[in-house]
């Protein structure tokens, strides 16, 4: 699976940004979206299993970011809102076989795209 993330950039906390990432190539099980911040270790965000479209949170995720698919455009979304400086970071798309947090388990990454967020 090849994978295409798009939609970072520079914003100011308290604003949303909406994140796409286009698959293609191979059959989707679940797509997910980790970040990885300088210094940091890369951590789950958001998962969704792409035929029942069940979604998984990371814990501060809940309630300001919403992961959802477009199987028309074979894309995933990360909606994020309420930006905060910590949010921001390279954020990747993956896809994997099971709904899981774990870095491991997912085999297809896309590029990384950059969120910026100014005070």
């Amino acid at each position: 699976v090849q994978l295409q993330a798009s939609g970072g950039g520079l914003v100011r906390a308290g604003d949303s940004l909406r994140l796409s990432c286009a698959a293609s190539g191979g059959v989707l099980n679940v797509l997910g979206w980790f970040r990885q911040a300088p210094g940091k270790e890369r951590e789950f965000v958001a998962a969704i299993r792409w035929g029942s479209g069940i979604t998984y949170y990371a814990d501060f995720a809940k309630g300001r970011f919403t992961i959802s698919r477009d199987n028309a455009e074979n894309t995933v979304h990360l909606q994020m809102n309420s930006l905060k400086d910590e949010d921001a970071a390279v954020y990747f798309c993956a896809a994997g076989p099971r709904l899981t947090a774990g870095v491991g388990s997912y085999n297809s990454w896309g590029q990384g795209t950059l969120v910026t967020v100014s005070s």
